[in-house]
């Protein structure tokens, strides 16, 4: 079982029905599974990935760069494919090991660090040593805008510093990668203008709602619509320069040639949609009427929650996949997964229960998610815990964990945003 503590927490056929559709999910999109459906090479040296085709005969040197946290699971599989064909590469990620023929980098997330510094550093390094007949084969999942960092004009303590406020003031993943974006020698498409002329493949997980290519891990490889204007105006609505006690902040513009990305394929391998069809599937299987909420989930995690519970019907599963935020304004410990469920807790009925999970495993601490209904409530009432004080600290963390209602996967190794599920008998 992925949901390592699955047994405990299935105390009721509803929650071991609800635990079950959350595990279907996280087993449609093993990224092992995923390189491996997406992925083939044919004898010929032709590499098929998704509807696209490419020579890997045509070209002197292939290279082979992963950034993420399903990188290096994706990055093991394709050098196992492609083997010789690989001339040299870089993996980046939060767990690695020894390659044959990539080099594996261990970074930090979700604080960017110098040791994402200087691995970034190797990375533009290999890029640019990159000529017109070679390939730059990539991988990008979530955890990338973390991984992948070339501070512009600024120390990585200080550019974390900038993306954490924002974080903390509730901003979504689009906002915060676009400020990334332009503070960055690499993201926001500069990882296509050092590899240019060379060919660029991008395998992408996509983990923001919508797959819009420009966010995911801050957009390496896509033209980036936005420009300094815009991120400034991200920094000026959450106040961040006042948060961070910064004169000012210099910002880069990202590159603006269509040329640069004429030789660049990107190609979604993944996203939150695959895990919602499982769902449904599962759901199903169980015999529930199956209800699709959205996919795109954005938003407070406090109105999604409220949201959700308000949508559910009888002998029903309500499903949604996507990305909340939470405005962070006490000093407690937890994730957008775990508040989520804890500010559902309010508006449950009886015969409902609510699971709210991140994909890799982590939603900002070691419990992947939470898992709630009556039964928690009561278990809240025994141990006197009172329920606002906790949602009014931002401590979501402690609380599923003293009522034992945390879900525990441990780092999955992939990421496609969150899922959740109201379930209703």
């Amino acid at each position: 079982m992925i949901i390592k503590n699955f047994a405990e927490l299935a105390t009721s056929k509803l929650r071991r029905d609800a635990l079950g559709i959350i595990e279907a999910a996280y087993n449609s999109i093993n990224t092992k599974k995923v390189i491996e459906n997406s992925v083939r090479l044919h004898k010929n040296g032709l590499l098929y990935i998704k509807d696209n085709w490419v020579d890997l005969k045509k070209y002197r040197r292939v290279y082979l760069i992963g950034i993420g946290k399903a990188a290096f699971a994706s990055v093991s599989v394709l050098e196992d494919l492609l083997k010789d064909y690989i001339t040299d590469g870089i993996v980046l990620d939060i767990y690695g090991a020894p390659l044959k023929k990539v080099k594996s980098i261990v970074g930090t997330h979700p604080h960017s660090t110098e040791t994402n510094v200087a691995a970034t550093r190797e990375i533009v390094a290999l890029l640019q040593a990159a000529q017109e007949e070679d390939l730059v084969l990539t991988v990008i999942t979530g955890g990338g805008s973390a991984l992948l960092c070339s501070p512009y004009k600024i120390s990585c303590d200080l550019k974390d510093s900038i993306v954490t406020s924002l974080w903390k003031a509730g901003a979504t993943i689009q906002e915060m990668n676009v400020v990334r974006k332009h503070l960055s020698g690499i993201k926001g498409g500069h990882f296509a203008s050092l590899a240019y002329p060379a060919k660029v493949v991008s395998l992408i997980f996509s983990d923001v709602p919508g797959d819009d290519l420009s966010a995911i891990g801050s957009g390496p490889t896509v033209l980036d619509p936005t420009t300094v204007k815009d991120a400034a105006a991200i920094l000026a609505k959450y106040d961040v320069l006042k948060a961070c006690n910064l004169p000012n902040c210099e910002l880069q513009e990202t590159p603006k040639d269509p040329m640069l990305f004429q030789r660049v394929v990107n190609v979604v391998v993944v996203n939150d949609k695959v895990a919602v069809d499982a769902m449904e599937e599962m759901g199903r299987r169980l015999k529930y009427n199956v209800e699709i909420f959205s996919s795109e989930i954005t938003g407070e995690a406090q109105e999604v929650a409220k949201e959700l519970v308000m949508n559910a019907k009888t002998g029903t599963v309500l499903l949604a996949a996507g990305e909340s935020t939470v405005r962070v304004i006490g000093n407690g410990k937890g994730g957008r997964n775990q508040h989520l469920v804890l500010s559902a807790l309010k508006y449950l009925k009886d015969g409902q229960v609510i699971v709210s999970v991140n994909s890799d495993g982590y939603d900002f601490t070691t419990h992947a998610g939470a898992i709630g209904d009556r039964e928690t409530i009561a278990k809240a009432k025994r141990k006197r815990l009172q329920i606002e004080k906790y949602l009014k600290n931002c401590d979501s963390f402690h609380f599923f964990e003293k009522v034992g209602d945390a879900i525990q996967t441990g780092i999955l190794g992939t990421n496609v945003a969150d899922f959740m599920l109201v379930l209703s008998k």
